[in-house]
C-alpha cells in the first residue's frame, strides 16, 4: 500500500475538516525518526505537536504502558480509582510551580483541560467573564474556540461562540506591541466592556504556540499576576503546549517566577497516550460540587501509567537540561541562516526546546510571508524531514523536536533543515530579480 493509495482511502470517508498536512503515512516510529508505509525515512521535528517529548515509542513509556494495559485498561475514574492516577495527581502538584498546596483533576485532551480551568474559576468567583488574548490557542470545541485568538481555520464557519469572552493584544516586540500596550489594552477593557470584578478569569499561554512561539515577557506576567490578586481573578496559564520539559524548565511560567492560580497540562503528559490535566491551587479547585468536574475516560489508567514513567524519563535523562542543548542549536543554525537572508526572516525564536523562524517579506515584519512557509513545509518530505508551521498569518515554522533526540540524528536533520531552507530561499530571491 502507498502513500497516495492511502490518502484516497483516506479522503473517501474522512471528512475533509479533519486533513493531513503530509500525504505521509506512519508505519513505525523510533524516539525522533520516523518511517512511512513505502520505507522513506524521516526525522521528526514536530513530535506530534510537542506529544511525544520522549521520542516516539520510548521503551519506559512502551514497557508502564503494556503493563497497565495487561492488568486493567478501564474502570472510569470517578467509579473505580487506581493508585495510578493519584501517585500522578501526587508528582504533578509537587511539580507544577509555585508553593500554594494543590490539587489535581484529569481528563482526556488539551481542550477539556481549559474548558474545566473556566469551569474552575467560574464556580469560585461566581463571576462570568473571562479574559483570552489575541494570537492565542486554547482548543476546538465551542467554548475553547471563542477563547483561542484567530478565526482562520479554528473559528470560521463554526459560531455562535459562547458570550463573556474577550480579548486583548499580546505583546510581540517584532511587530511592535509591548508589554505596556498590552496592559493598557485590558484596562481599557475594564472600563469599556466588562468591569475586573465581573472577570472570574485571565487565561494566557507563557509562550504562545498556534499564534508563533512568542513568549510571553515575565514583566507582562507578573502584572498579571498583580492585577488578578488586587481583583480577585483566577490566572490560568495554558501550559499544554510547553509544559515537560519543552522550555528548559518542567514548565515555561517558572520562567517568570509567577505562579498562576491553575494550570493546563496535556501533550508531553504521556508520550502520546490521550490524558490531560488540571493543577490548581487547592481552595479553588474544591470549588466545583462532587460530580461537577470528571470525564467517563478522563485519567486513563493506562495513560497514567504512561505519564509516570514520561516523568521518570525527564528526570532520568535530564531532559530540561537537554532542551537547552537543543533549542541552542536550532538557534545557531536558524541565526546563520538569517544573517544569509535577512530581508526574508524577521526573527529567530527560541527558549528551551520550543524554537520558530518568522518568514517575511522585504525586510518589512508587517509583510509576512505564509507562501514562503507553505513552500518549505510542501518540500520538507522531500528533504527527510516533517516540519510543522503556525503563526497568526501562517508565516512561522516552529520546531518541536524530542527532547531524546540523539546528538547524531538532531545534526542530520538541521543539515536537511540548512539544505532545505536555503534551495527554497535561493529559489525565492531569483524570483524576485
Amino acid at each position: 500500500m502507498t502513500n497516495q493509495q492511502l490518502q484516497q482511502r483516506k479522503q473517501a470517508v474522512m471528512a475533509r475538516g479533519q486533513g493531513n498536512l503530509y500525504p505521509v503515512y506512519v508505519q513505525r516510529a523510533k524516539n525522533a525518526e520516523v518511517w512511512d508505509v513505502e520505507g522513506n525515512h524521516y526525522i521528526d521535528f514536530g513530535t506530534g505537536i510537542a506529544v511525544c517529548n520522549t521520542g516516539h515509542a520510548h521503551p519506559k513509556v512502551v514497557a508502564a504502558a503494556q503493563a497497565q494495559l495487561a492488568r486493567f485498561s478501564h474502570s472510569c475514574l470517578m467509579i473505580n480509582p487506581y493508585a495510578e492516577a493519584v501517585e500522578l495527581a501526587e508528582k504533578l502538584t509537587r511539580l507544577a510551580p509555585g508553593s500554594s498546596a494543590k490539587k489535581a483533576i484529569f481528563v482526556s485532551t488539551g481542550a477539556e483541560a481549559v474548558e474545566n480551568c473556566i469551569k474552575i474559576a467560574r464556580a469560585h468567583t461566581g463571576r462570568r467573564g473571562v479574559v483570552a488574548f489575541a494570537g492565542g490557542f486554547h482548543g476546538r470545541t465551542n467554548l475553547t474556540m471563542a477563547l483561542t485568538g484567530k478565526v482562520a481555520p479554528y473559528k470560521h464557519l463554526f459560531g455562535p461562540f459562547p458570550a463573556d469572552i474577550y480579548h486583548v493584544p499580546f505583546p510581540m516586540a517584532a511587530h511592535g506591541i509591548s508589554t505596556e500596550q498590552s496592559l493598557a489594552a485590558l484596562h481599557n477593557l475594564f472600563k469599556v466592556a466588562i468591569g475586573p470584578d465581573d472577570v472570574a478569569a485571565i487565561i494566557i499561554e507563557p509562550v504562545q504556540g498556534e499564534g508563533g512561539f512568542y513568549p510571553a515577557p515575565p514583566q507582562l506576567l507578573q502584572a498579571l499576576r498583580a492585577l488578578c490578586d488586587q481583583h480577585g481573578i483566577v490566572l490560568i496559564a495554558d501550559e499544554i503546549q510547553t509544559g515537560f520539559g519543552r522550555t528548559g524548565k518542567m514548565f515555561a511560567m517558572s520562567h517568570s517566577g509567577v505562579e498562576p492560580d491553575l494550570i493546563t497540562m496535556a501533550k508531553g503528559i504521556a508520550g502520546g497516550l490521550p490524558l490531560a490535566a488540571v493543577i490548581g491551587k487547592s481552595e479553588i479547585m474544591d470549588a466545583p460540587l462532587p460530580g461537577g468536574l470528571g470525564g467517563t475516560y478522563g485519567g486513563s489508567p493506562v495513560a497514567c501509567a504512561a505519564a509516570l514513567a514520561v516523568l521518570d524519563v525527564i528526570e532520568q535523562e535530564n531532559l530540561c537540561q537537554q532542551a537547552n542543548v537543543i533549542g541552542e542549536a536550532f538557534a545557531a543554525r536558524l541565526t546563520a541562516v538569517q544573517q544569509a537572508f535577512p530581508q526574508r526572516i524577521a526573527e529567530v525564536r527560541q527558549q528551551g526546546a520550543m524554537i520558530a523562524v518568522e518568514f517575511i517579506q522585504n525586510g518589512d515584519a508587517d509583510q509576512p510571508d505564509p507562501a514562503l512557509t507553505r513552500q518549505i513545509i510542501d518540500n520538507a518530505a522531500g528533504h527527510g524531514l516533517i516540519l510543522l508551521s503556525c503563526g497568526f498569518y501562517g508565516n512561522v515554522l516552529r520546531f518541536l523536536p524530542p527532547l531524546t533526540i540523539e546528538a547524531n540524528i538532531l545534526q542530520q536533520g538541521l543539515d536537511k533543515l540548512d539544505v532545505l531552507l536555503r534551495s527554497v530561499l535561493t529559489e525565492q530571491a531569483k524570483s524576485v530579480q
